[in-house]
């Protein structure tokens, strides 16, 4: 029964969608027209613009109206000709003619234009209720000094601006006021929406953060206000549907006269066709409090002393904006629940008949109703609680649809974090603190955003969890008080180094309130956790700061809550400290940034992976790239590359032995092309956390409590075996399957070629969401799960992302016509991208000596210069015919990677003595385009060019009969533009 009354939240994910378009017609400008005398009553305690501002500020409402005033009728209708106005505020005693006359004309300028009379008391307002003049003016109201009926004016107004627009788009409830004097329903009207807005903030503080909780104040109930019986009628049977209540009076005028019992008749018929919905019957007769109780509906007195009071006990009891009091069916209260969250524990425990009895008075949907989860709230009314068979049945519904409501409502979200509300199970992303994210969290949590947003993401991989892992962020401000209170600003000078800086910061004590917090946050989870930067610089476009400052784990599972908060409290201030390391420092010396105004957020965040034996660590962990600097085969640049490791990320980041393959051609894995290339180049170690046996005293210091592992050690646990293909060697031969006796490599097999997980599919589809949504091409950081489980694919999780332009000098490289004028190189066909400046020595094959036949004894030669030049660490740009690294000796010279470890960059010359395909030596480009080391292809009777002239004018340090080596006075300035695939090679004059 529950599974075929599944509730609609699962369209939840356009819920913040349509908050965003409700209320979508705003009153931002108003024009008040009143004499000099009405003006100076008015604004005796203050302007009427001021008081709108203060109503707006004190009840925390966005966008204040502005307020022009005039005193002259004429004036104001020649305002309305020429400048748009969303409100018109007459008072009674104008000059030039009378306030209605004033509308009728308004309202031939602009029909829609509401037009208010505020008067100072009832008494002389002409023409009387009824007459045709009346139509100018769409409401009257009793001015007596109120400035809550300011406000009430401004949204009486806008909501019926937007009632039929967000009703139907976001089922907006509705609250309709009926009352025919001005008098009352001037006094009622404010104190409505005062008691509307107070309690949908009060309701919305568990769990969200502020621009979320702006966004559900846009789904309040609209007020509607009707003065006699036949426009409550039409508006009742208009927003039938919607409708969150009637409060109306008994006396109202109906058939154009007055009935003393059309209020009585109105929600009579009303209960009969809602029998649920909340019904306050307004009297100044006592008598007719039996009226009331016939109806039945709540009685007010408007002779009672305290009528505010009771107006807040109404929305409090009825309309559900108090605490959910549970009552047996003899009113007995037996437990109340003060949020969502509470309702949900409290439910499991009611006894049945308790249940039943709020189920069958949709009680629950009228208190969720009042915290604006109109999704949850419908679906709960449209299933009725005859519909189930049992008590078991309805709490396994209400329940379970309430958890999914909790868990949806803080997707995509950056919750504030709250000791006494967290719940790590529903919360994704919460953050501590007023300051920045700083840029690495900013990144994550955009993209937990776009994640959240993005459902044809989901639903194409619907048996795989794309997400974020579970996220805290200690904000900026965090480490501003640090940083104050233990008078540690000095360390941003130069002249101290890192370990006087970390000692500094572990000897000093976080502020008391951060320490609190982290110790509520660290008693409700006991997953390893990853402790790490999010500088204000970190990941921004052209300035990334990547990679400069501290990333720890721990293994948060000791027994003592003391020693697992010291560990936290450990790793938070060694990243602190770490901001002001001699990297980072150094880094902010080529930029225009200064060490002093840099400030540091920290992510902790729950690492990913399963424990196996005493170990920790994920399958697999990766970068990927949407701008594939070095595209090789059939390679575009545009379609991205990844790189993926087994284990955690460290692998990865810091550079070491990696798989790396284009998300469009997984296939195409240039370094393991060959057999014996696998066996040359799988990964060997990997890093994981030790879960088990760890010392208390963790080291902070030595790969960040990480422990780098052998593969072959770890051959008996799942992610080895479900990533490596079993080598055979009396075949020479792999097999693509861990799940045999013999030597096993890394080859990731089963996910590129056998597509056991759809990692290439899945990373290009995020690099391509990641490119749309930055701008720009981006880099991410990720890892995935695997599991034996043949019905459970795996887990993806979303780790880093950052923008790639942020590199200006790897990105935005601007090759000037200048620079191609003075070049002695210039190439049209160059790999990589970025300048250097690093190079003063030429090492090419002389033209005049070079043979094809000779090409392995040139290989030789280049051996012996390459091992003297990397001694003497001198990168060098090596020059010569046709392609580097070809296996075959007449397409080029067959050189290995030992004989070329010190290049800095290349260059392939396409000429009369070789004219091979430029670029085809792939297993020896990988390891030239991992480097980042520019490759410039000089065809030189096409337009390229090489300065011979110039290069064998200089004096040679070394030759060798093929080979000659030049050293430059002033290093060579190499520049590659990969977008345009354009090199040069510039000497300095």
């Amino acid at each position: 029964m529950v599974d075929e009354k599944r509730s609609i939240l699962t369209d939840s994910y356009a819920r913040f969608k349509a908050f965003h378009e409700l209320m979508s017609k705003k009153v931002r400008e108003i024009l008040l027209v009143s004499s000099p005398y009405d003006a100076f009553i008015m604004e005796e305690d203050g302007s009427l613009a001021s008081r709108i501002i203060n109503e707006y500020s004190g009840l925390n409402l966005s966008q204040p109206p502005r307020v022009t005033r005039t005193s002259s009728a004429y004036d104001a209708l020649a305002l309305l000709g020429r400048t748009r106005y969303d409100m018109v505020i007459t008072t009674p005693h104008l000059d030039e003619m009378d306030a209605f006359s004033l509308g009728t004309k308004a309202k031939k300028i602009n029909p829609t234009l509401p037009v208010i009379l505020l008067a100072q008391n009832i008494r002389g307002i002409y023409p009387p209720p009824g007459d045709k003049m009346r139509k100018g003016i769409d409401k009257v109201f009793v001015w007596s000094g109120n400035s809550d009926l300011l406000l009430a004016l401004v949204k009486n107004a806008e909501d019926a601006l937007n009632v039929d627009r967000d009703t139907q788009r976001a089922s907006v409830r509705v609250l309709i006021l009926v009352e025919d004097s001005p008098v009352y329903y001037s006094s009622f009207l404010p104190v409505i929406y005062r008691e509307i807005v107070q309690q949908t903030q009060a309701v919305l503080k568990v769990g969200l953060n502020e621009e979320h909780r702006l966004l559900t104040m846009r789904a309040r109930p609209k007020i509607l206000l009707a003065t006699d019986y036949e426009k409550a009628m039409e508006l009742c049977q208009k927003y039938k549907s919607f409708l969150f209540g009637i409060i109306s009076d008994t006396r109202l005028p109906r058939n154009q006269r007055m009935d003393q019992n059309a209020g009585v008749r109105l929600l009579t018929r009303m209960k009969a066709e809602i029998p649920d919905l909340p019904l306050l019957l307004l009297s100044s007769e006592p008598k007719n409090r039996k009226k009331a109780r016939e109806i039945p509906a709540v009685f007010l007195d408007k002779n009672s002393p305290n009528p505010l009071s009771e107006i807040h006990n109404f929305f409090v009891n009825y309309l559900g904006f108090g605490d959910f009091v549970f009552r047996m069916p003899d009113g007995r209260v037996v437990d109340r629940a003060s949020n969502i969250h509470t309702l949900e524990e409290k439910l499991v425990q009611i006894p049945d008949d308790c249940l039943w009895y709020h189920a069958k008075r949709n009680h629950f949907s009228n208190w969720i109703m009042a915290r604006s989860e109109i999704a949850l709230a419908s679906s709960f009314r449209d299933v009725q609680a005859s519909a189930f068979s049992s008590a078991g049945e309805l709490r396994a519904y209400i329940i379970s649809n309430i958890h999914e409501l909790r868990k949806l409502r803080q997707k995509g979200v950056v919750a504030r974090f709250n000791a006494q509300h967290y719940d790590p199970e529903i919360m994704d992303f919460v953050k501590i603190g007023h300051g920045s994210l700083g840029g690495k969290a900013r990144g994550l949590a955009f993209m937990s955003a776009v994640l959240h947003q993005n459902r044809d993401l989901h639903e194409k991989y619907e048996d795989i969890t794309i997400e974020l892992p579970k996220t805290l962020v200690v904000c900026t401000d965090g480490f501003g008080s640090f940083i104050a209170e233990n008078n540690l600003k000095r360390f941003a000078d130069e002249g101290f180094t890192d370990e006087q800086v970390a000692a500094a910061c572990l000897k000093a004590d976080l502020p008391e309130w951060l320490r609190t917090d982290l110790e509520a946050f660290i008693a409700h989870v006991h997953y390893p956790l990853s402790i790490r930067s999010s500088s204000l610089l970190e990941d921004a476009q052209f300035q990334p700061y990547a990679g400069l400052y501290e990333t720890y784990m721990i293994p948060n599972n000791h027994p003592d809550l003391s020693v697992r908060l010291e560990h936290l409290i450990t790793a938070v201030k060694l990243v602190y400290a770490s901001t002001y390391y001699e990297g980072p420092k150094a880094f902010a010396r080529n930029t225009s940034n200064q060490p002093q105004e840099e400030a540091m957020a920290v992510i902790i965040q729950q690492v990913v992976g399963q424990q196996y034996g005493d170990y920790f660590y994920p399958s697999i962990s990766g970068v990927s790239q949407s701008h594939n600097f070095y595209p090789v085969s059939h390679m575009k640049a545009e379609e991205g590359i990844a790189h993926i490791a087994l284990g955690l990320g460290k692998t990865v980041v810091e550079g070491e032995r990696t798989l790396r393959f284009s998300p469009k051609y997984p296939n195409i894995t240039p370094q393991f092309s060959t057999v014996d290339d696998i066996l040359k180049n799988a990964q060997r170690y990997f890093y994981s956390l030790r879960l088990l046996n760890y010392p208390s005293e963790l080291n902070f210091h030595k790969n960040s409590n990480l422990e780098k592992r052998e593969v072959e050690e770890a051959e008996s646990e799942f992610p080895v075996k479900a990533l490596s293909s079993t080598y055979i060697p009396e075949e020479h031969r792999l097999r693509d399957t861990g799940f045999m006796p013999g030597a096993k490599l890394l080859t990731f097999a089963q996910v590129l070629k056998h597509k056991i997980f759809p990692l290439p599919e899945l990373l290009d589809d995020l690099l391509h969401i990641g490119r749309k949504g930055m701008g720009c091409p981006i880099e991410i950081e990720f890892s995935v799960n695997l599991y034996p489980e043949k019905d459970r694919k795996g887990d993806f999780f979303f780790l880093q992302i950052r923008p790639m332009v942020a590199e200006e000098e790897r990105f935005e490289v601007e090759i000037s016509e200048r620079d191609v004028k003075s070049a002695i190189c210039r190439s049209s066909q160059a790999l990589g991208n970025g300048k250097t400046n690093r190079i003063a020595d030429i090492v090419y094959v002389k033209p005049e000596d070079f043979k094809v036949e000779s090409t392995i004894q040139m290989s030789g030669e280049i051996g012996q210069i390459n091992a003297a030049l990397s001694k003497e660490k001198r990168p060098y740009l090596l020059v010569g015919p046709g392609r580097w690294g070809s296996a075959d000796r007449w397409l080029g010279i067959p050189v290995q990677w030992k004989d070329i470890s010190g290049v800095g960059a290349i260059i392939e010359l396409r000429n009369d003595q070789l004219k091979a395909d430029p670029s085809q030596g792939s297993h020896f480009f990988q390891n030239i385009t991992s480097l980042g080391i520019p490759y410039l292809t000089v065809t030189e009777d096409a337009g390229d060019c090489f300065d011979w002239q110039w290069v064998e004018s200089l004096s040679p340090v070394q030759e060798t009969p093929f080979l000659r080596h030049v050293r430059l006075q002033h290093r060579l300035t190499i520049k590659v533009d990969g977008r345009k695939a354009q090199g040069v090679v510039i000497r300095e004059n």
